[in-house]
């Protein structure tokens, strides 16, 4: 009897550090030569995350990547296109298979995916936690059930509902961006976790630094400990695995040539980027920088703007830019089929939120 591949699960909300963490996953097993199969979702069509974490693989033809996206995993269609992505990639040297989710997945629906497996077996359902959000949004994780609570009241189903779920399935629990907040929120996000999920692991992490030993040495997913969850939201799953965006959410993407101007931009953010709106990312560019391809990574009250590299056009430009000949003609087939105003410059961004609020924005 073959031996199952194992599977790792990266779950969690809206802008916790999952891509971040993934990143750091799989540099190892490049440098380790560990043969991973990655799978990505984004619930957008702008599959941002993918083209991220293809930007690592790039280097090793032997890793094996995928993208799954214009679907939430967790609905039907997601797990249709997960069981072909998983059948297509098992080959006999894999030893190891990352799913990054989108933050908007519920982890039940895959979770009983896995159960019964034949080839793969579930070790981790890995739920990444931003404890800045937790802090702000939510006072430390006291409000989570309260909050949750209310809305079982109110007969509704939003993110807050789907954050408590991901928590109570997971088996590890990560807890991100810890250097934005200190000890004391630490200790007590900690404890309210704990409340939540006593059986989970938690440890925390700064800029996704996790051992890659650490997921070979996790043990078969307990599935008796979810047994009850399962009976208690099987109805709610059976409507909600029909849906693309569930939980009230949406999103837009922004695409256009021209670039962002920096006054404006900052006042939009400051009058419109909201609570309500709970993660936009993509690539950009501003008027007063317009050389640069720039990263825009949003979730809860972090705005982060990272430098990624030069716009091809740029460089054509450049009458400086010391080319020899061959290079330049390169340089101009790779730029033909380009159709924009400003060459491959363009914004290329998509906008996560409460629905009725990301037109607005």
């Amino acid at each position: 009897m073959l031996k199952k591949i194992p599977v790792v699960i990266l779950n969690g909300f809206l802008g916790s550090g999952k891509t971040t963490l993934f990143k750091s996953l799989l540099s190892q097993c490049i440098n380790k030569n560990i043969v991973v199969c990655s799978i990505v979702n984004d619930m957008s069509e702008l599959d941002i995350d993918g083209e991220l974490i293809s930007n690592v693989i790039e280097v090793d033809k032997s890793q094996i990547f995928n993208s799954i996206s214009s679907c939430v995993l967790s609905s039907k269609k997601g797990i249709k296109k997960l069981d072909q992505t998983i059948s297509n990639s098992i080959q006999s040297n894999l030893e190891l298979i990352i799913i990054e989710t989108s933050g908007s997945c519920h982890p039940m629906p895959l979770i009983k995916y896995f159960e019964y497996h034949e080839k793969v077996k579930l070790t981790g359902v890995f739920v990444l936690l931003d404890t800045q959000m937790i802090t702000q949004d939510f006072n430390y994780g006291i409000n989570l059930i309260p909050e949750m609570q209310q809305n079982m009241v109110n007969n509704m189903r939003g993110p807050i509902n789907l954050l408590v779920e991901q928590i109570l399935f997971s088996s590890n629990i990560i807890l991100t961006k810890t250097d934005k907040v200190g000890s004391k929120a630490i200790k007590e996000i900690y404890n309210q976790i704990k409340k939540i999920n006593p059986y989970a692991y938690i440890n925390s992490i700064v800029y996704g630094n996790l051992s890659i030993e650490f997921l070979f040495d996790l043990k078969d997913y307990n599935y008796f400990q979810v047994t009850k969850l399962f009976d208690e939201l099987q109805p709610i799953m059976d409507y909600e695995e029909e849906m693309d965006k569930p939980y009230n959410l949406a999103s837009n993407i922004i695409k256009d040539d021209r670039p962002f101007h920096p006054e404006r931009l900052w006042n939009v953010c400051h009058e419109y980027l909201d609570k309500r709106i709970y993660r936009s990312k993509g690539f950009f560019w501003l008027a007063s920088r317009n050389s640069q391809s720039l990263l825009w990574n949003h979730a809860a009250s972090g705005i982060n703007l990272e430098f990624i590299g030069t716009w091809r056009s740029s460089i054509f430009e450049d009458k400086g830019n010391n080319l020899l000949p061959e290079e330049l003609k390169k340089l101009k087939e790779m730029m033909s089929n380009q159709t924009g105003r400003f060459g491959d410059r363009c914004c290329d961004l998509t906008v996560i939120g409460d629905k009725d609020h990301v037109d607005n924005f």
